[in-house]
């Protein structure tokens, strides 16, 4: 993608990676009592900056978002980007994909909450609803194919493993 980069247009984003990170960062709790232990670890400014800039994209304090990566790797939660699968990858841009249709579905269902919602209904109100309606349709088999994508891939994970 560097010739992308080149010419001036922005890097692409993968679903699987910003899934990725943003699972992985929501995965450690918070403690009942405050953590007392400490690793001192020094940063380039590049590297703080581009730290702090995520943490602060995700809503989190930049040690949260180290510690939330440091202990998931510590775990074998999380791979490092040159271990990562084809799994991996395909299961985070399920989940993100799953998120978007997701989307759409309370859209959908906003919209036709709000025709159904009584008052005088505007000319052109029933075929806007039927249509709401079958894309609803259309969304909930959309998120049951892919959480079964998903769950193939997750077994099929872990068979490799």
């Amino acid at each position: 993608m560097a010739g992308a980069a080149d010419a001036g247009l922005p890097a692409v984003v993968r679903a699987a990676d910003e899934a990725a990170l943003y699972r992985i960062a929501r995965r450690r709790a918070r403690d009942s009592k405050q953590r007392k232990m400490r690793v001192d670890v020094r940063y380039s400014l590049a590297e703080h900056t581009a730290i702090t800039a995520e943490a602060r994209r995700l809503n989190l304090a930049g040690a949260h978002l180290v510690g939330a990566i440091v202990t998931a790797y510590l775990a074998d939660d999380l791979t490092l980007p040159g271990q990562r699968t084809s799994h991996d990858d395909l299961i985070d841009e399920l989940a993100a994909l799953r998120f978007q249709v997701s989307a759409i579905g309370k859209n959908v269902n906003q919209i036709a909450f709000k025709l159904n919602s009584g008052g005088r209904p505007h000319p052109g109100d029933s075929a806007v609803l039927a249509e709401a309606e079958r894309v609803l349709g259309v969304a909930r088999v959309a998120a049951a194919s892919i959480d079964a994508a998903a769950a193939k891939t997750a077994t099929a994970k872990r068979a490799a493993t």
